[in-house]
């Protein structure tokens, strides 16, 4: 089979890739190893007839193109819903974005004496050599703010302990919150009319989704690349690729589940895999620099355990973070809060318990029965279900969500980058795990959309290394909150 363009992975990048491709009439073929589903971490795992957005995703993009893609894909599948997010403490939750009055309220006079007493402390003496993201917060906010806002799910999501992850992380990764100022206007001194610009940011209070999950778009971009005259291959896996140094066509082998093998021959390759396993699967490894780069690359990975509970859900947050060092999951989803639709039986809720963990560890290698029954006691403990109403689950793993940016990051990836370009022509990376870049599903898609346009151009017009350099993600803020911006990656410190 020849084709002008091979694309590995039908993840949000390659199938934006294909749908661009194929909507221009040019030919395409996607390599998926997954046999069933389409869409990556942005899949929709379908157990029973109830529905697993797997991480969870707000479809809200800074990207009027994107937006409007989505619509061209979706149609009027595309709801609207009502952003909700909260943080668990202490059996109390707590507003997301953070707001010190709110969380000075919920914590008690006690407690938010302690906090203050503390905030005063950190100003009085302050860490002066700030290296760490644990100094820093605690600089800002005081100890007590940090232990329970901050240092149980950071620690959790990435695995590092707090004073182990830089400073400028914090800094750029947290926004906003002046507790002094929250304190001194709930008297109702110092407060400052918004402007214009504040109160559109603030209103971003809801987002489109999918009716069936995010992976009904994904498994809709495939149908329609096949109506385009694209070729979709599930199950496989290239097995060996190579280029011909004289005429620059690409030449893999591709073998589904069953052993059969497919010849394909392309113009152009447009990877989206995690960039390590390209560089084994191109030979490029040979050079030694580049082999230290790959090994240097690392990832978190997580798993999510759903379970399907009768009865109506117990809140109706898209998701809540758990800030309790007593368990172990990192966030809870609630998939009817996403979509009605993605839960069958009205008369039941299905939660999604978030566990974040490395391929390989205790949590990973551990039995589904056993993952069942550590989130039933988990969320029982919580007080947020109880367990005798849980009438069944399953386990969803997902490896190398989450690209880690420590402090050689950045250069392991100019460095495989730099040794792709010299050593190969026509090779485009696109996506998130592609580029090793930890960004939304929207700029994930403008990578595509770009390799796209230079593909169809003959050359590169378009740098897709610089979509999403600003890492601002979309959560709403005001004076007196803290967001969090979830995409940054810890770097460990130096």
């Amino acid at each position: 089979m020849h084709v002008e363009t091979l694309i590995i992975g039908a993840g949000p990048a390659g199938l934006t890739t294909a749908y661009e491709l194929t909507k221009a009439g040019r030919s395409v073929a996607i390599v998926e190893r997954d046999p069933e589903y389409v869409g990556g971490i942005s899949r929709t795992v379908n157990y029973k007839g109830y529905r697993f957005d797997i991480g969870g995703h707000r479809f809200f993009s800074k990207s009027a193109e994107v937006e409007a893609w989505w619509t061209e894909i979706m149609g009027d599948e595309m709801l609207q819903r009502p952003r909700s997010s909260r943080i668990y403490y202490n059996g109390k939750l707590f507003d997301y974005p953070l707001r010190a009055m709110d969380a000075l309220i919920k914590l008690g006079p006690i407690e938010a004496v302690r906090c203050v007493l503390s905030y005063g402390w950190a100003k009085v003496r302050p860490y002066r050599n700030v290296v760490s993201f644990e100094q820093w917060v605690v600089n800002n906010f005081g100890r007590r703010l940090f232990e329970i806002f901050f240092k149980t799910y950071t620690e959790k999501v990435w695995g590092m302990k707090c004073s182990e992850i830089s400073a400028d992380w914090a800094a750029q990764r947290i926004k906003g919150l002046n507790l002094y100022q929250a304190i001194v206007q709930s008297f109702g001194i110092g407060q400052k009319p918004e402007s214009k610009g504040e109160i559109i940011k603030t209103l971003i209070n809801s987002f489109r989704y999918p009716r069936l999950g995010p992976g009904q778009m994904w498994e809709r971009a495939r149908d329609k690349i096949v109506d385009q005259g694209g070729r979709v291959m599930m199950g496989s896996t290239i097995t060996a690729l190579t280029q011909h140094q004289q005429t620059g066509q690409w030449v893999a082998i591709v073998t589904d589940a069953d052993g059969r093998e497919t010849k394909v021959t392309a113009n152009h390759l447009v990877s989206t895999a995690a960039i390590n396993e390209l560089v084994r699967l191109l030979g490029a490894d040979k050079d030694a620099a580049v082999a230290q780069a790959a090994a240097g690359l690392r990832y978190r990975d997580f798993l999510i355990v759903g379970l399907i509970l009768r009865g109506q859900e117990s809140f109706d947050d898209n998701w809540i973070y758990i800030h309790d060092p007593k368990v172990m999951v990192g966030r809870i989803q609630n998939f009817k809060s996403w979509s009605p639709d993605m839960v069958p039986d009205a008369d039941t809720a299905c939660y999604g318990m978030e566990y974040f963990c490395n391929a390989g560890d205790d949590t990973w290698d551990m039995d589904d029965a056993d993952l069942i029954a550590r989130a039933k006691r988990e969320i029982s403990q919580l007080g947020l279900a109880r367990s005798e109403d849980i009438i069944d689950g399953s386990v969803v793993r997902q490896p190398k969500a989450y690209p880690v940016y420590d402090d050689a990051y950045k250069l392991n990836v100019d460095t495989i980058a730099e040794g792709l370009e010299a050593g190969f022509s026509n090779l485009h990376l696109a996506g998130r795990n592609g580029m090793h870049k930890y960004n939304n599903q929207d700029h994930a898609m403008m990578t595509g959309m770009l390799t796209a346009r230079n593909i169809v151009a003959g050359a590169i017009q378009h740098d897709v290394w610089t979509v999403n350099e600003d890492a601002e993600y979309h959560e709403g803020g005001d004076a007196g909150t803290v967001k969090i911006e979830e995409r940054l990656v810890p770097r460990q410190v130096a």
